[in-house]
C-alpha cells in the first residue's frame, strides 16, 4: 500500500513542473502578486509540517536529543547545499545567468530526490502522514516551479527545452520515492531520522529562502495579508493532524 501511495503522490508532485507555464500567460505583475500569496501559505505550510507532523513522529521514535540534533544537522546540511550550488557560479563578481539556469536544475534535481525520499518514509509511517507530508510538498513546489520555471528562461533558455528539462528534473521525485521504500525496508529507523532530517530541511527554506522573500517592501495591509495567509498556511497543517 505504501508504494502505490507513493508512486502517485510522487507522480503527482513531478507534473507541477507544468504549472510553471503560467508565466506565459499572466503579465508580470500578476504573476508577482500570486507568487508572493503562494510563497506566504507554503511557508506556513512548512513550518507547520515541520512542527505538528515530522518531528513529532521523530520524537516518538528516537526521543528528543537524537531527534533536535538530527533537525540542527539537517538545517547546517541545506545551508550548505544551498551556497555551494547556487552561489559557486558566482564566485568573484563574475555571475554568468546560463550558468545560473543550470545550477537551478542541478540544485532543483537535488531537491526533488529528497522530496522524494521524505514522501516514502512518511507513508511507511503511516499513510496520513503521507499524505500530509505531500499535501506541504505540493503547496511548496507550486510557487518554486513557477519561479524555477522564470529563471531557467531568464538564463537564455528557449520556454520549450526549459520546459522540457523542468519536468525531467521533476521526475527525480519520482526516483527519490522509489528509492526510499527499498531504504526502508532494509534499513531500520531510517524512517525517524528522515522525518527529523526533513523537519530541519522544511525550516530552513521556509526560514531562509520563503520568509525573507515576504518581508520585501510592503505595505501595512499587504503586511498584514501575508501574515495572515501564513499563519492561514500553519493552521492547516495543523488541522490536518486529525486525519492521522
Amino acid at each position: 500500500m505504501p508504494f502505490v501511495y507513493t508512486l502517485i503522490s510522487t507522480i503527482l508532485i513531478s507534473l507541477i513542473a507544468f504549472v510553471g507555464l503560467i508565466i506565459l500567460f499572466f503579465s508580470d505583475d500578476k504573476i508577482k502578486k500570486i507568487v508572493e500569496v503562494l510563497l506566504a501559505f507554503s511557508a506556513g505550510a512548512l513550518i507547520g509540517g515541520a512542527f505538528f507532523h515530522l518531528l513529532p513522529e521523530s520524537v516518538d521514535s528516537l526521543g528528543s536529543d537524537i531527534s533536535f540534533f538530527t533537525v540542527l544537522v539537517s538545517f547546517v546540511f541545506f545551508f550548505i547545499i544551498e551556497k555551494t550550488l547556487f552561489w559557486h557560479h558566482c564566485h568573484n563578481g563574475n555571475c554568468n545567468t546560463h550558468s545560473y539556469g543550470t545550477m537551478n536544475l542541478i540544485g532543483d534535481s537535488f531537491h526533488n530526490f529528497i522530496d522524494g525520499l521524505v514522501i516514502a518514509a512518511a507513508y511507511v509511517a503511516s499513510i496520513p502522514l503521507g499524505i500530509s507530508t505531500t499535501i506541504a510538498v505540493i503547496i511548496h513546489e507550486v510557487p518554486q516551479e513557477i519561479g524555477d520555471f522564470g529563471a531557467i528562461i531568464h538564463s537564455g533558455w528557449d520556454k520549450k527545452r526549459a520546459l522540457i528539462m523542468n519536468f525531467l528534473v521533476a521526475l527525480f521525485v519520482v526516483l527519490g520515492g522509489i528509492v526510499g521504500l527499498v531504504a526502508t525496508a532494509y534499513i531500520d529507523q531510517i524512517v525517524s531520522y528522515l522525518m527529523a532530517f526533513t523537519a530541519g530541511g522544511f525550516i530552513y527554506i521556509s526560514s531562509s529562502d520563503l520568509i525573507p522573500e515576504l518581508k520585501k517592501g510592503s505595505s501595512l495591509k499587504k503586511s498584514l495579508f501575508t501574515v495572515l495567509v501564513f499563519v492561514f498556511g500553519i493552521m492547516m497543517m495543523y488541522l490536518l493532524k486529525y486525519i492521522e
